[in-house]
Parts: C-alpha cells; structure tokens; sequence
C-alpha cells in the first residue's frame, strides 16, 4: 500500500545523514497523502544504514498504524499536528543539527542577516517558547507540535513563506511541498544557522537585512512575480 508515497518518503529520509543533519536515529521525514489522510514516516530508532522503502510506517490522523509491523518514528504526534495545521505543506521533517539546534538551545530565533537567508525564509525562522511541566508530561510530542503552531497563529506568520521552525531547548521542524523539499528546506535552515552563528562571531552587532533586499531576493524566488530558475 502507498508504495510511491513510502518511497518518496524513505528518499527524505535518506537525505537526512548525507546532507549532515541526523546522525545516528536522529531525524525523522514524513509525507502526506491528504486524499487517502494517511501520513508515512520514518519507523522509530532504526539506524539509517539498515532502512529500506517498506519499512515506512503508515499511519492515520490519530497516528494509529495501518501498514506497517514497525513502530512509527516517536514524533509521529508533532507531524500529524503540522500537517492539520498547514494544508499546504506536503513533507515535514524533524532534526538536531549541529547550528539551528544551538539557536534553539539558546532560545533565539535565526534572524534574516543576507541574501542566503532571504532566498529561503520571508524573515527569521522562529524559535518558540518552552513546553510546561505539564505539557511535557500529558502528551509531549503532541504539544511540540501544537507549540509550534501556536506560534505561527499567534505571530500571523506564512508556514508557506517561513518553511520551518526551532523549538525551544529542542531542535528543528521543517516542512515543503513534499518530503524531499522538507528535508532541503531543513539543510537550508542549517546552513544559514550556520551563516548567522559565524556572523556573529565576526560583528556581534550586526543588524538584519534591509527589507527591501529581504523583499528582492524572496519574491524574485517564490512571488508571484517570480523569475528565478527556468519558470514552469
């Protein structure tokens, strides 16, 4: 069942170690498929190196598995909250990647310092607050999501035009139009953590990018108006 979806979402998933973003079991994608509302995800704690297509888990809304003898990835709850969330988004990804994680450790958003950036992301990529004592130990993984969305509500931010987030103490949640651009758009994020952390090493001061160039370099990409690449 969902043969192409799974593999889409094992090709995601795969991605993860070789752009450097989840060692060890640490990363999880998913895909989507709102027709059938069935998400596959990664199968939880097995090691990239003994993964194949068929593992991928299928879960429903609930995250009650329905294809699958594996156990589906322990954040299953967190995608299903952002795929309810942003009817747009298509794959979602889950990370601790070295840069955008000490950002989320410190509890600072990754503000927009240049081009790179505003290539990626229509503004900074939000961190969110803490999860309480009691959201910890109601339904956890639940309430990271719910956090996260939260967020994106009560800022009035685009999940379609900021394509990820860090959670507080925590890591990264990225998402696309479908897994492979979710697990992109989480070496994205990466990469210009990285950008902002060396930056800042070199001018602790330094300021965010004027909004006019910030607008430029977004919209020339992603508006409607867009000319990048080689169109449609």
């Amino acid at each position: 069942m969902f043969e192409e979806l799974k593999k889409e979402v094992y090709r995601a998933n795969m991605l993860l170690p070789e752009y450097g973003l989840a060692p060890f079991t640490w990363g999880n994608a998913s895909g989507v498929d709102r027709k059938n509302n069935i998400i596959v995800i990664k199968p939880s704690g097995v090691p990239y190196p003994e993964l194949t297509w068929e593992m991928m888990v299928v879960v429903d809304f609930d995250g009650n598995v329905i294809d699958s003898k594996y156990n589906p990835s322990s954040d299953t709850l967190t995608h299903i909250e952002l795929y309810n969330a942003f009817p747009e988004i298509g794959g979602a990804v889950h990370t601790h990647s070295k840069y955008a994680t000490a950002f989320a450790q410190s509890g600072r958003p990754i503000p927009p310092l240049g081009t790179t950036h505003a290539d990626f992301s229509y503004g900074a990529v939000p961190c969110t607050r803490s999860l309480t004592e009691e959201e910890i130990n109601s339904a956890y993984e639940k309430n990271t999501g719910v956090v996260i969305c939260n967020h994106f509500k009560d800022n009035k931010l685009d999940a379609n035009a900021v394509p990820g987030v860090l959670v507080r103490s925590h890591g990264v949640f990225a998402w696309g139009k479908n897994p492979v651009k979710a697990t992109e758009n989480a070496a994205t994020l990466e990469i210009v953590a990285e950008m902002a952390l060396n930056t800042f090493i070199l001018k602790s001061d330094v300021s965010d990018i004027d909004s006019y160039l910030l607008d430029k370099h977004y919209l020339r990409k992603h508006g409607k108006n867009a000319y990048y690449g080689q169109g449609k």
